[in-house]
């Protein structure tokens, strides 16, 4: 099926955030081979690993920020806490910052730390009823649109050239089926500019299980940029262009506190009435600078037919397929007073109901990337048109397999959830055993 337009000008400005994020159907091709490849680089850094939790409950906090103090070095916590970080010998005599939303910053000497299993507690930060009413905005649309203007004043406005860590799975129900994962450099314009990112690829692995494909295998298609384009502070127009903004209701919800900074949560969503499928969710608003820190949002999906136009691209004929979910986060950084983006995630589950069986499949797929490192590109260049990344491409065509754990060196990774660590263990051990026996 090929993918139709939707008929409205607003969606025709948001179709490159959801066509970027296209899924595509096809029926299944031969069992790929997996490529073993070695990394020879010199080991010349620290690797921490451990969990960040809440210190009174000690439930886990979920995307975390872990960032090597005076530098540009980051990462952050899995969905279940975890976090891996790589830190250059040379820093070692300096702190870890440990920041999450609502909670008080906490720093942790690098010294103090132990290769494997530490536990850092944060402790929730209470934001005073009377703060809340000092020099309060009265109307939460005028506090967004404001927070939008704002945006060549608050971020980035050089030319940035960020490391990335990028990575996307698709699950069958709990099961994983495909893994992708990749290093990248992105080559961030500023944010008053009009020109988009460049993404180039520099690393990248993958495995995929047919055998627990059922007859179809899923591929999503746009790799890194279905992640970069949730970065709305830098593409407004796919999300809150002016016109878009009419069509939404903003209300002022609650408030909390990160960093110092009183923060204001904005809730919107689509006014009834309004056919197209669009957005609902939360706004993280720095109140007294109009900084937009962090936000989380889902497609209003009403129409299944309309949501299914949006995602799949090709698809076998006897076959129905549509999203029950579409969700996006995105976190800020702020590092000498200019904000900048941090990390992203797309999160999409689809149903898979064949015409001639009595039950139909859930697929999921997660795709989310975390800017591990950054500097100025202070030359301003950026690759070639056939070096960088299509905004088509199918990252789990591109890479090649699974490596040993040096494949990544001194990169910062996000730490594998259980379930995929345990899947990449497995792999290894495939791989081991098909190696034995070619001798």
């Amino acid at each position: 099926m090929s993918l139709q337009t939707p008929s409205s000008t607003l969606n025709k400005k948001c179709k490159v955030l959801l066509l970027s994020a296209l899924c595509t159907l096809a029926m299944l091709s031969p069992k790929e081979s997996l490529a073993f490849q070695e990394d020879d680089a010199v080991v010349d850094y620290n690797q921490y690993s451990g969990e960040v939790k809440e210190e009174s409950s000690n439930k886990p906090l979920v995307f975390a920020t872990l960032t090597v103090e005076g530098t540009n070095i980051t990462t952050i916590t899995n969905t279940e806490g975890n976090f891996l970080l790589k830190v250059p010998k040379e820093y070692t005599d300096k702190n870890v910052v440990v920041s999450f939303l609502g909670y008080k910053t906490k720093k942790v000497p690098i010294a103090n730390l132990e290769p494997e299993k530490n536990e850092i507690s944060l402790e929730v930060s209470v934001t005073l009823l009377s703060e809340i009413n000092i020099n309060a905005p009265k109307d939460a649309l005028v506090l967004v649109k404001e927070t939008l203007r704002n945006r060549n004043d608050n971020y980035f406005e050089d030319p940035t050239l960020m490391t990335a860590f990028y990575r996307e799975t698709i699950k069958r129900r709990r099961r994983n089926v495909s893994l992708a994962e990749a290093v990248v450099n992105v080559y961030k314009t500023p944010y008053s500019s009009a020109r988009d990112d460049v993404v180039e690829l520099y690393k990248a692995r993958k495995s995929t299980d047919y055998s627990r494909l059922d007859t179809v295998a899923l591929k999503l298609q746009g790799g890194p940029y279905n992640t970069l384009y949730v970065d709305m502070m830098k593409y407004p127009e796919y999300i809150f262009s002016e016109e878009a903004l009419s069509n939404y209701k903003f209300t002022f919800d609650r408030s909390t506190r990160t960093n110092d900074r009183l923060i204001y949560v904005i809730k919107f969503d689509q006014y009834e009435g309004i056919i197209e499928p669009l957005y609902h969710g939360e706004l993280f608003i720095d109140v007294e600078n109009k900084i937009l820190t962090s936000a989380t949002f889902s497609l209003n999906i009403t129409d299944r037919k309309k949501a299914a136009q949006l995602f799949v691209r090709k698809k076998p004929a006897r076959v129905d397929v549509w999203p029950t979910e579409v969700s996006y986060h995105v976190d800020y950084r702020e590092k000498d007073g200019k904000w900048y983006y941090g990390y992203s995630s797309v999160f999409m589950e689809f149903k898979v109901d064949w015409e001639d069986k009595w039950f139909n499949s859930v697929y999921s797929m997660t795709a989310e990337m975390a800017i591990t490192d950054w500097d100025k590109n202070l030359t301003g260049k950026i690759p070639r048109y056939r070096e960088r990344i299509k905004k088509s491409i199918i990252l789990s065509d591109e890479a090649s397999g699974f490596s040993d754990p040096n494949f990544w060196g001194e990169y910062n990774i996000i730490e594998p959830e259980k379930s995929i660590e345990s899947a990449i263990k497995k792999i290894q051990r495939q791989l081991r055993r098909e190696e034995r026996n070619s001798d």
